[in-house]
């Protein structure tokens, strides 16, 4: 079976960043076609557990299991709002919990969701550096939607939705499985964790 992960950081509920990702996630599934689990985090709901793992440097709970589905999925598809010209703190705080070496390899679809077009550049300026940094692979074609997306057929947003989940799908096809890691294969030594390394 494949997996799929979702990451939405909209502050709403309903969101238009959760609307933009639920479309890009039914497009990739369809794409791929067979057995498809979606696992989808709203990041809305993990924020306080967020902030604290950020100050303790692990995550714990119900997010860590977000965080391990996220880092354990064939793809990943990542939605931000845009705010300031850039991704929303909700968005950028979780993927600061993500320990090094979490997403390398990993097909990543980004998206976001602003008032007007010219926010589209924060895909370029904003994200594609930090997916970047984090050694991910972010596919060619990123999609943004404006407020009048949503109100027109003639956007070419679905065209869009469409061309973005099938080229997740190729980069997920072309990928071996992703391993599911064991925190238990290499422990921290009790040292370490003791002197906050």
């Amino acid at each position: 079976m494949t997996t799929l992960a979702v990451v939405s950081a909209g502050l709403g509920r309903p969101s238009s960043t959760r609307l933009l990702a639920d479309r890009l996630a039914e497009s990739a599934a369809r794409a791929l076609g067979g057995d498809v689990s979606t696992e989808t985090v709203e990041l809305r709901d993990h924020a306080h557990a967020m902030v604290d793992a950020n100050l303790t440097g692990f995550p714990s709970g119900d997010f860590r299991a977000a965080v391990q589905a996220m880092t354990g999925a064939d793809g990943l598809i990542a939605v931000t709002p845009v705010f300031n010209a850039s991704y929303s703190g909700l968005f950028k705080t979780f993927f600061d919990v993500i320990e090094r070496g979490g997403l390398e390899g990993k097909p990543v679809l980004l998206g976001a969701t602003g008032g007007t077009a010219r926010h589209s550049l924060a895909i370029d300026f904003a994200m594609r550096p930090l997916f970047a940094y984090l050694r991910a692979n972010a596919m060619p074609t990123a999609v943004f939607a404006a407020s009048e997306d949503w109100g027109s057929g003639d956007t070419g947003l679905p065209d869009r939705i469409a061309r973005a989940g099938a080229e997740l799908a190729a980069a997920i096809a072309g990928r071996p499985a992703a391993a599911k890691a064991d925190p238990y294969d290499e422990p921290v030594p009790f040292e370490d964790l003791l002197a906050g390394r």
